[in-house]
């Protein structure tokens, strides 16, 4: 991530919108983020949605001794993100306008960094990085990297179709006067996703785009807030009914604007975004929610043609195919894992009588052609993963499976495996070991019905000590004797022993808590804790969220 470069002062042209709703604990650092921006911030707009927490009444108070700051109280609760944006852009007097939420901050020289942008190429619209910092880890994850590696200008949206792919409204300024003649407001009311229908409407119409690599505002995730963000309180069928909302209306406004490319770029993204994200919990909910995700999904693929499907990459597909064969929810297991970044195509592996790789034995109207001609690098390869943690000697046991013949033909070599910290993406430890054939299957019953036969097994020591505390997640990279590679995860194999929490003696650290366990996808990660005090810390943690 590259650091914003010191930029000379613009005269001030910038309006920045902060909308918050009852969040007096982050409101004021989310505005003093927006003012110290200096002098090219000429105003700060501060729309308090009727909370009623105090929020309103503190930035009257930062109103006091901060001229360019001003306060808007809405006298009901509009119930979304929309309506409060829009009261800014109505009351901006700024050429450029940008957004900010109560709970995020602007990074130093963001609005420098976007308006040298905005005006040095004469674009209507200048966006940055976002990344997505957890809190309270501080781990950030950038959102949407490759649209934002190089500065370029974009000088018609159609020209590079990925730009739907960024949704934020946040990482972005706007030129007012574009916006006000255009028409482009987000919708009004409670509207969960308000950001992907403005988006639509940015890109429908037609501006040119001036990106930079600079990071130029900071999402924070709270996973463990007491209430959570419409993004992430994901627990009810609703929120999946917006969203599929949302993308619907996205689709029709594009397309309304006789941008048929960046309307199709879209929907591809609902496929490898949207889709994957959500089957991924789909084994977390309850048989309710289930159906009514199942019977919402199909209804609105029921709407896509083929056109639309070979846009997204693979795993989004398959996913679309299966919901849409089967009526009623089924391979929840399957359908995660190959929902899963990277994806895992897990056994069984059926063929029809021609040949033909096919979801299964009895859904073959799926068809996995595709699978006999892509690159190695990029196939769904499947590994199970058993870690049993022993106080000499703790055992990795890696199994591959076989991909209608795609394995064999490469010939596995070695498996390099990567102990990667969860916070900081610092990798810990490294251990490789060599892969070796196992038994054919004896009940292997032909092409019809390949369960998965042919394998092959590494097995190698870990040194957990050497970890140290903290949350681990397994990274695989497959090497085979033809020179391919694969960089992959591996599924959390469950059984008698394993995915438990266990105490070890260690001579380094006397003793050592090890936690294995399977992420929302399915792979295996773990939790580490050494000594008498990391396991207090656990304990401590651990009664913390049952109470909370």
């Amino acid at each position: 991530m590259r650091p914003i470069q010191a930029i000379p002062p613009h005269q001030s042209q910038v309006c920045v919108v902060v909308i918050g709703y009852d969040d007096a604990a982050h409101v004021t650092d989310a505005v003093r983020s927006a003012l110290a921006q200096g002098p090219a911030v000429r105003e700060v707009i501060a729309v308090d949605d009727c909370s009623a927490d105090g929020s309103a009444d503190l930035l009257d108070r930062l109103a006091l001794d901060e001229p360019r700051l001003r306060v808007l109280r809405r006298k009901v609760n509009s119930g979304g993100c929309g309506s409060p944006r829009n009261d800014g852009i109505d009351a901006a007097t700024a050429p450029y306008v940008m957004f900010l939420d109560s709970d995020d901050v602007l990074p130093r020289g963001a609005v420098d960094a976007l308006l040298d942008a905005a005006v040095g190429r004469g674009a209507e619209v200048a966006a940055g990085l976002c990344v997505r910092r957890e809190l309270p880890s501080g781990r950030e994850v950038p959102w949407q990297p490759e649209l934002y590696a190089r500065a370029a200008l974009v000088k018609h949206p159609s020209r590079r179709t990925h730009l739907v792919h960024d949704t934020l409204c946040v990482n972005k300024l706007y030129r007012t006067d574009f916006l006000r003649e255009h028409g482009i407001r987000f919708p009004e009311g409670r509207f969960p996703y308000e950001d992907f229908v403005f988006t639509a409407r940015v890109l429908a119409a037609g501006p040119h785009i001036a990106l930079i690599p600079d990071t130029v505002y900071v999402w924070h995730v709270r996973r463990g807030a007491e209430r959570l963000s419409i993004s992430l309180d994901r627990s009810g069928v609703g929120n999946w009914r917006s969203r599929i909302t949302a993308h619907a209306l996205s689709y029709d406004i594009l397309l309304a604007a006789g941008e048929k490319r960046l309307a199709r770029a879209t929907r591809a993204r609902f496929l490898d975004h949207s889709l994957r994200m959500y089957a991924r919990e789909l084994d977390q909910r309850g048989p309710v929610y289930r159906r009514e995700w199942w019977a919402l999904t199909r209804a609105y693929l029921a709407t896509f043609d083929a056109a639309d499907l070979a846009l997204a990459p693979a795993p989004g597909r398959v996913v679309a195919q299966v919901v849409t064969a089967s009526e009623e929810p089924r391979d929840l297991t399957r359908v995660k894992e190959v929902a899963a970044r990277p994806a895992r195509l897990r056994p069984p592996y059926a063929r029809l009588a021609d040949g033909t790789p096919v979801w299964s034995a009895d859904l073959t109207q799926v068809t996995l052609e595709h699978l006999l001609f892509r690159p190695v690098r990029l196939l769904p390869v499947a590994v199970d993963a058993e870690l049993r943690p022993r106080a000499r000697a703790t055992r990795l046991r890696l199994r591959l499976h076989e991909l209608y013949g795609r394995m064999a033909d490469a010939a596995p070599a070695t498996v390099d495996a990567e102990f990667v910290n969860r916070h900081d993406g610092a990798v810990g430890l490294t251990v490789t070991a060599r892969f070796l054939p196992d038994d054919p299957d004896p009940l292997d019953d032909g092409p019809g019905d390949d369960g998965g036969g042919d394998s092959w097994t590494a097995e190698a020591t870990v040194d957990l000590a050497a970890l140290g505390s903290g949350t681990w997640d397994l990274r695989l990279r497959l090497r085979f004797h033809d020179g391919t590679s694969r960089e992959t995860t591996a599924h959390a194999v469950a059984g008698p022993g394993l995915l438990r929490r266990s105490v070890v003696r260690n001579g380094r650290h006397g003793l050592l808590l090890v936690q294995p366990y399977a992420t929302h996808a399915g792979s295996l990660a773990l939790r580490l804790a050494p000594g008498w005090r990391g396991m207090t810390t656990v304990v401590r943690r651990r009664m913390r969220r049952l109470l909370h």
